[in-house]
């Protein structure tokens, strides 16, 4: 009576390890936000085996999923836009003032390769820079078709469900750790 409970148990388990490691992010329309709030979830994402697919913009601490995560597991779609900047935090009276330190912080998380070409376009500055089609395809593989359709299928499923859903939009907290956002 103990094995197939024992057997049962050990199923169920492999089951749940392998759908959590079959399981696609989509970043799409993403603005970015907290620093510490992507690492987390990049994190997270790394540890888990997830895949993540960049479908559409991908802005500001969105980026760090670069360098969060392993190359393996991330793609971009001909759609897939990176957007840089500097890091800012909020002044006391509502402006916005660059975070040297948070900016170099998000630096040092990018892989030297992507660091270069960061410099070579004259650094994170308030102002946005992009990168996508042939120069991204240097730094991110090509999603293959079927990890375009898993991310298109995890989209319209989540679609329909609560905001609990693990497509990444934006992450919103209450206290600035430090804040990034597109600077105009």
């Amino acid at each position: 009576m103990r094995i197939p409970t024992l057997l049962t148990a050990a199923a169920a388990a492999t089951l749940i390890t392998s759908s959590a490691a079959q399981a696609t992010i989509r970043l799409a329309n993403d603005p970015g936000g907290l620093i510490a709030a992507y690492q987390q979830r990049f994190a997270h994402a790394r540890a888990s085996g997830e895949r993540i697919v960049i479908d559409g913009s991908c802005l500001s601490a969105c980026t760090l999923a670069i360098g969060l995560v392993p190359r393996e597991q991330i793609c971009a779609t001909p759609r897939a836009v990176l957007g840089f900047h500097a890091a800012w935090q909020p002044t006391p009276f509502g402006g916005k003032a660059v975070s040297f330190p948070a900016t170099q912080h998000m630096m040092n998380i990018y892989p030297a390769d992507l660091q270069g070409w960061i410099n070579r376009h004259g650094g994170l500055t308030p102002r946005m820079m992009f990168l996508r089609g042939q120069e991204l395809a240097a730094f991110v593989s090509t999603c293959s078709e079927a990890d375009g359709a898993a991310a298109v299928r995890t989209a319209a499923h989540r679609a329909h469900k609560p905001s609990h859903s693990r497509e990444i939009v934006a992450f919103r907290h209450s206290r600035p750790i430090f804040a990034v956002r597109r600077m105009q």
